[in-house]
């Protein structure tokens, strides 16, 4: 007989990519997109905002590097590209204090590709 799964140790756990790629290379990477002081960014304002069980943490790559900087919260799976230390305040406040979700800055698992999405458009 299976055990039930355990409670979260986090409520919720981010990971923030700040990998670093060449810079010549085609995907890019989320470092050379501010990734790192965005993530710094949202470890600090979570803390500012007493959130103790959020945990904030520096990933590798997670493979949406086009679309970078890239994070992703769990348990719920929402992905987000932030841009600005305004736009993690969103995330901070909107996701992880009230529960809500920022859909502007949401990637979906179907997204095109930035580059693939500007040829579709001019080729319509």
């Amino acid at each position: 007989m299976s055990r039930p799964d355990p409670p979260l140790y986090y409520r919720a756990h981010v990971f923030c990519c700040v990998n670093t790629r060449a810079p010549d290379h085609p995907r890019g990477c989320c470092s050379a997109r501010d990734s790192v002081r965005l993530r710094a960014h949202m470890k600090a304002r979570a803390k500012q905002r007493g959130l103790t069980d959020v945990r904030i943490n520096a990933s590798q790559c997670l493979d949406r590097c086009e679309f970078g900087p890239t994070m992703v919260i769990y348990p719920e799976g929402v992905w987000y590209a932030p841009r600005t230390v305004a736009d993690v305040d969103e995330i901070v406040e909107t996701h992880l204090v009230n529960g809500g979700r920022v859909e502007r800055l949401m990637l979906m698992p179907d997204q095109p590709l930035p580059d693939q999405g500007a040829e579709a458009a001019a080729a319509s």
